[in-house]
């Protein structure tokens, strides 16, 4: 009856304890809006040829392979030669690298160790004791039984770090995609303008030379010729602007991709960028399924889970730990010609850890822990509301230059037909260079407007394209959602 009520006892702060363990949940409840309220980007006709061939197929996964349907096999080779070498795509790996060690090591805590020692001695006592040599082998096996789940909460948090850590590779493939997209469609549009503000600048030279021979048979005032030449000095100072900024963009993808710098151009020169409108790709309608694709979102998520599990321990703790230990060992003794072997074993013991006084530190890890998680879940919340504003804002961006693109393109069409006309008009002496100038500046707008906005839509593209994921899938689920 004794030892009844003293197992009792003994057994009474584990279950009392064992109640009192309650983590946060390791799931967060976020809710996304209902549906974009910026507007989708427009859905072509299904029957054309070109609809039924797209690299989207409807869905978000197949984004992955968004690069491989630009028809632009320079930028792939870039975007690939770029996460070869990219800083931030080989420090992702070193974290997956790390995190599964991490893990690895938290899960073999759930288990028995085993150890083996060896051991020789030689001893020289007194009389009447011999001159001897001890020799000793011995296997060790340890085992810490995780009565209040500290190890398993721990091996949690490893696992859910680790998975975090194979999706935040996949976003630093993304972001450096994303980055060389950026830069490179940056250059084909300065490209572009160096071309319009390079003809500019011709036709400005030959007005300016036109107005000074005028002026000289006495045609035309010199205050005229005068105009027309800083207006040849001002187009070709934006003229030479304008290369000087392709020349940054070129570098620019030298220092991304590592690749010569001139193979670059070569390589730039002897290629075409496909158009804008073959780009297009479909965002589901509903925010929480777009979201769930979000890389960036589940890593948050995964550390909510890790640093629940991580108050769990923090927990267990403040509670008694139970060890089992025991040895198995070999050995023998040597002295005066003569062996003796020794075959030894045992179990136990099994010894109990009981905190008692450690002056408020265990209570104070369990606070630090518990802020931690807080932490944790309103930066997932922030996550999931940042994620929203990204793809709002890509959807609004690529309205607003669809909406402007043709308006863009009735403005330079217009503008270049008045200049053309007030042009013949001038070299009849029916127009002032005035007039001739003003629209010149108007039609020159017109044009850098047009191709900028070109440059423009295609960021919102790959703005969208990152902010719908990159066509990762979340591991735990494909229909997992931002609400759990």
């Amino acid at each position: 009856m004794n030892k009844t009520k003293l197992l009792a006892s003994l057994g009474l702060p584990f279950w009392l304890a064992g109640c009192a363990l309650t983590a946060p949940p390791d799931t967060v409840s976020v809710q996304p809006p209902n549906k974009w309220f910026a507007p989708l980007p427009a859905t072509p006709v299904a029957s054309a040829p070109e609809v039924e061939n797209l690299p989207h197929h409807g869905t978000l996964t197949d984004l992955s392979k968004w690069w491989e349907q630009q028809n632009d096999p320079l930028l792939l080779e870039l975007i690939q030669s770029a996460q070869a070498v990219s800083p931030t795509v080989a420090t992702a790996v070193t974290r997956i690298e790390q995190s599964r060690a991490s893990s690895v090591s938290a899960g073999a805590a759930l288990g028995p160790k085993l150890d083996v020692t060896g051991s020789i001695q030689r001893n020289n006592t007194q009389p009447p004791l011999p001159l001897g040599t001890t020799s000793q082998v011995a296997l060790q096996p340890s085992w810490e039984i995780d009565v209040f789940g500290a190890n398993r909460a721990t091996s949690r948090a490893a696992q859910a770090r680790l998975q975090g850590a194979q999706a935040n590779w996949h976003d630093a493939r993304v972001s450096v995609a994303a980055e060389v997209a950026n830069r490179y469609y940056s250059l084909r549009t300065c490209n572009k303008l160096e071309i319009v503000t390079r003809a500019d600048a011709d036709s400005r030279a030959e007005t300016a030379r036109l107005s000074e021979l005028s002026a000289k048979a006495g045609f035309q005032a010199p205050a005229t010729a005068a105009l027309a030449r800083a207006s040849a000095a001002e187009g070709n100072g934006r003229a030479t602007q304008q290369s000087a900024l392709c020349d940054l963009d070129v570098k620019a993808l030298v220092y991304l991709t590592a690749m010569d710098e001139a193979d670059v151009r070569r390589k730039m020169a002897g290629s075409s960028a496909a158009p804008v409108a073959a780009t297009l790709l479909n965002i589901d309608s509903l925010p929480a399924q777009t979201l769930s694709q979000r890389p960036d979102v589940f890593i948050a998520e995964r550390e909510v889970a890790a640093a629940s599990a991580e108050v769990g321990n923090a927990q267990a703790q403040r509670y008694p730990r139970l060890s089992l230990s025991g040895s198995i060992g070999a050995g023998s003794f040597r002295s005066g010609g003569t062996t003796t072997d020794m075959q030894t074993w045992s179990v136990g013991p099994l010894s109990l850890s009981l905190p008692i006084f450690d002056g408020g530190t265990r209570v104070a890890n369990v606070e630090a822990a518990k802020a931690r998680y807080e932490e944790a879940v309103v930066a997932y919340r922030a996550s999931v509301r940042q994620a929203v504003r990204e793809v709002e804002e890509a959807l609004v961006n690529l309205q607003s230059t669809a909406s402007r693109s043709e308006d863009a393109r009735i403005a330079v069409e217009g503008y270049r037909a008045s200049f053309n006309g007030t042009q013949s008009l001038y070299q009849n002496g029916l127009a002032s260079l005035i007039d001739l100038e003003d629209l010149r500046r108007t039609r020159l707008a017109a044009e850098l407007n047009a191709t900028s906005l070109e440059r423009e839509r295609m960021s919102a593209w790959i703005a969208l394209y990152r902010a719908a994921g990159g066509g990762w899938v979340n591991p735990q689920s494909t229909t997992a959602t931002a609400t759990k």
